[in-house]
């Protein structure tokens, strides 16, 4: 009998996961993330996506450890996966518009690749290193050494640094000739000092064949092709494959809280996953009977919200044969409250809760009771996922009563394109020359793929790649922003766009009109007078032509 393996309480059957990579239009948000996972830059590139509600870390390390330091490609692909798919792990914001589980799979590619080239840098570590200490220990002296100077701005740091290891080279050499020592430890040292400058020419083609690879799927996923991600540990090949069925009902789970139906309202910060909130409508009015000598038909905001629903299916058709709009997804959300400045959320459990969902009658109590005081409450959304998953727009729509009031209330929220960062293609290094004899032209020249201090950095991280929190003690890490989510941590504002920013404001007017007319046909179904209710939709209807993005969430008071 193979171990029986449990993941917080769901039985996902064992299968290999075939992901629909890109489907609902959905691949240029999903592959720019992704593509994260491959890239070879400077890990403080990421901070330049931090945006005003939410922030990546990057965490210096040791400094007299810099040669550990990881690039943006290691530290984003072992960021993601610890925080998404680690034991655990906190519950994540959905990331409307792109599919986290590929984001991850991506991640979880790359550092297969690397632990893969790491592996051989190992080898040649110990072999042409480890097994001829006191060589390797100087020659990381000084490279650690030329790195740091190499850090300073002025051309003279640089080189010196240059200098530097010229210097220590030719050092080497006068070494070898004029040996010290005789017998064994002669050739020892002679060993000591040239195997590992050997090691260094074959680290160097172990990472240059790892870095096209990387570089292939960087460029590839932004160019649409889109490689797959292959990774065969998280297809178990046997019942006892324990960590790889673990792996595989982590990306299940990561799959199904996608599909949750709550979300959280962060004052300032709006719906995480949602973006900030930009407009908001007011349709409030008292319930008058129609027929004075009547009482209004009990009815209940349910009714009404139900019947917004069936009105808002109708949205992608019209009296005239154009594009129009595309279909919408309308769905009913359960939003919770959180502090601003909350690090962390808290997913509802219990009875009424399945595989990450809030049942339906559960929606249904929370709508008709839950409309005045603490606790959650019911919205029913209409969103788009357009420009290939770059600009979500969502209208949500809440019905209330309190006394003899009737309230609805829609909002409007705009979550914008990922940040340019995720969507540059990598760049062959080059530099400009002057050219022999038209010395006034310059001419470009292309440089190695992977640097000498790269390949040195490289090897010395290998063999503590193992390790990873003492790798992280070392060189540092990256600290995702709190509560996570892959879409909107790092999404800028669709406003400076205009299409983007014309989408999100005409889907208002539409919106609005039939949520009116499908509310007042309830209302006058029931004998509810319905003449301020139209007056005030009316006039809503005229305000709402000419919209006006704002900080809604932000009240000056």
């Amino acid at each position: 009998m193979g171990a029986e393996v449990a993941f917080d309480g769901f039985d996902f059957t064992p299968g290999a996961q075939v992901p629909l990579s890109g489907s609902a239009g959905q691949t240029a948000a999903t592959f720019a993330l992704a593509s994260a996972a491959y890239r070879d830059s400077d890990v403080g590139e990421i901070l330049k996506a931090n945006n005003q509600w939410h922030e990546s870390t990057v965490s210096p390390g040791r400094k007299w450890a810099t040669i550990f330091r990881p690039n943006l490609g290691e530290a984003f692909g072992r960021a993601v996966v610890d925080r998404m798919l680690g034991a655990g792990r906190k519950p994540l914001i959905q990331s409307f518009g792109t599919e986290p589980q590929v984001v991850v799979e991506h991640c979880l590619a790359a550092n297969r690749i690397r632990r893969e080239r790491d592996n051989w840098l190992s080898a040649v570590m110990v072999l042409c290193g480890v097994l001829f200490l006191p060589g390797l220990l100087v020659w990381l002296l000084v490279f650690q050494l030329r790195s740091m100077i190499a850090k300073q701005t002025n051309k003279r740091a640089g080189a010196l640094g240059t200098t530097l290891l010229v210097a220590f080279g030719a050092l080497a050499v006068v070494f070898l000739v004029r040996m010290p020592f005789t017998g064994f430890w002669a050739w020892y040292a002679r060993a000591s000092v040239v195997l590992p400058v050997v090691g260094w020419l074959w680290a160097k083609q172990i990472c240059e064949r790892a870095a096209k690879d990387l570089r292939a799927r960087w460029d590839s996923l932004l160019s649409g092709g889109g490689l797959g991600a292959k990774i065969p540990e998280a297809v178990p090949g046997s019942p006892g494959e324990t960590a790889a069925e673990r792996l595989r009902q982590a990306l299940a789970a990561l799959s199904a809280e996608q599909q949750s139906n709550s979300v959280f309202y962060a004052g300032p910060k709006g719906i995480l996953g949602m973006g900030t909130r930009w407009g908001s409508w007011q349709l409030a009015e008292d319930l008058v009977p129609k027929d004075p000598d009547k009482e209004i038909h009990p009815f209940r905001s349910w009714d009404v919200v139900r019947n917004i629903h069936d009105k808002l299916r109708m949205l992608e058709r019209g009296p005239l044969n154009t594009g129009g709009f595309p279909t919408p997804s309308i769905k009913h959300w359960i939003v919770s409250p959180i502090g601003e400045n909350a690090k962390e959320v808290s997913r509802p459990g219990g009875t009424d809760v399945e595989a990450y969902t809030i049942k339906s009658h559960a929606i249904q109590d929370i709508c008709n009771k839950q409309q005045f005081g603490s606790g959650q409450r019911h919205y029913l959304g209409v969103q788009w996922t357009l420009w290939d998953g770059q600009l979500i727009i969502t209208m949500l729509i809440t019905v209330t009563v309190l006394h003899e009031t009737l309230r609805i209330e829609i909002t409007g929220h705009a979550l914008g394109p990922v940040n340019s960062l995720f969507t540059s293609k990598p760049e062959a290094p080059t530099k400009e020359v002057a050219k022999a004899v038209k010395f006034w032209e310059t001419r470009k020249v292309k440089l190695p793929l992977v640097t000498t201090d790269e390949v040195v950095r490289l090897t010395a991280r290998a063999p503590l790649t193992g390790y990873p929190p003492l790798l992280n003690w070392l060189g540092g890490k990256l600290t995702l922003p709190e509560p996570f989510g892959l879409r909107h941590a790092w999404a800028d504002q669709p406003w400076r766009h205009r299409f983007m920013a014309d989408d999100a404001l005409r889907a208002a007017t539409p919106v609005l009109r039939v949520v009116h007319a499908a509310a007042i046909k309830v209302l006058d179904e029931n004998g509810v007078d319905t003449e301020k209710f139209g007056n005030r939709s009316a006039f809503l209807s005229t305000a709402v032509q000419d919209p006006s993005p704002r900080k809604a969430d932000l009240y000056d008071a």
